[in-house]
């Protein structure tokens, strides 16, 4: 069957204003709910309450930065899911970007490759149950074990976007997680992955025919993703970086309403997808077709319908 997930909580509500729309997910054909963390909810709540709220939903965390909690903790709170939902849970981890681990959290924000690798062995191990005891390149754990490991030790997908990382979740993880990009992007990222690793992305999603204010409103969040250094080196990787030089350029100078300007209309109509309900579904299938395995659906307010109509016009059953 073909996974479909969404992004819960959803962006107009609260978690607990969420509860109904989420147990409704599974009948209207959503195979996944995927959560994040950036400023808003945690990573785990959401899916600890949907596993009750939506049992028949897989549920992953895309992501949890691996440089704000420690090894141990991070261990625990990924055991306390999978005991809650047995086989249903898959851990999404990643280096996260300099603002949110140094500037929100107080961390530390340096060899985030290397981080990343780390956190994956040493999870693969206490997960299993295993004492650990490592001095791993960015971290050390001494006589670390999992009071209770959980019986189905989840899936460990990893947020990748160039081909070091992407290998890396080829070849120690179970999936990789992308970000912002086109069907002919998920070309390019799954001939680095392989053909048998699951990839899994975020799709932002607008349901309007009015392309004039979905791009004013994607303008606005592409300018703070983009200009993040991973994701425009990601971008450049792409082939996006001469198009994207003029935003660069104005935000580098502190012109933020420039640099939104700056984006061209091609460059937002590649990377939110927008339109009816049915043309964004059928732009959804292309991404699948491109080779992603997991689209997870962002629905956007602004649309012309609220975001829990969208949810529901977009649900997969419907064509």
């Amino acid at each position: 069957m073909d996974r479909w997930g969404i992004t819960i909580p959803f962006f107009d509500e609260t978690l607990t204003e969420s509860k109904a729309l989420i147990a409704e997910l599974p009948a209207l054909g959503y195979t996944d709910a995927w959560s994040a963390e950036v400023s808003g909810t945690d990573g785990f709540v959401p899916l600890a309450l949907a596993a009750e709220w939506a049992p028949g939903l897989r549920l992953g965390s895309a992501i949890v930065p691996v440089s704000t909690r420690g090894p141990g903790l991070l261990a625990m709170s990924a055991a306390t899911l999978a005991d809650v939902a047995p086989g249903r849970f898959v851990l999404g981890i990643g280096a996260s970007s300099p603002v949110i681990v140094e500037r929100w959290n107080a961390g530390e924000f340096v060899k985030p490759y290397a981080r990343t690798r780390d956190t994956l062995r040493f999870l693969r191990a206490a997960l299993a149950g295993e004492k650990v005891t490592e001095s791993y390149e960015t971290f050390e754990v001494n006589g670390f074990r999992l009071e209770r490991a959980p019986a189905v030790p989840p899936k460990i997908v990893l947020a990748a976007l160039r081909p070091r990382m992407l290998h890396l979740a080829a070849s120690e993880a179970d999936g990789a997680i992308t970000n912002w990009v086109s069907p002919q992007d998920v070309r390019k990222v799954r001939a680095e992955l392989g053909p048998e690793t699951e990839l899994i992305a975020r799709l932002f999603v607008v349901v309007s025919e009015d392309a004039g204010r979905v791009r004013d409103l994607a303008r606005r969040m592409l300018a703070a993703y983009l200009t993040v250094p991973v994701y425009a080196a990601f971008h450049d990787w792409l082939g996006r970086g001469d198009v994207l030089r003029p935003m660069h350029e104005a935000w580098a100078a502190g012109d933020r309403q420039a640099a939104v300007k700056a984006i061209p209309d091609e460059v937002v109509d590649d990377l939110i997808v927008y339109g009816d309900a049915a043309t964004c579904r059928a732009r959804i299938r292309e991404y699948v077709a491109s080779g992603l395995d997991t689209p997870v659906l962002a629905p956007l307010p602004g649309g012309d319908v609220p975001v829990a109509q969208a949810v529901r016009d977009l649900a997969p059953g419907l064509g």
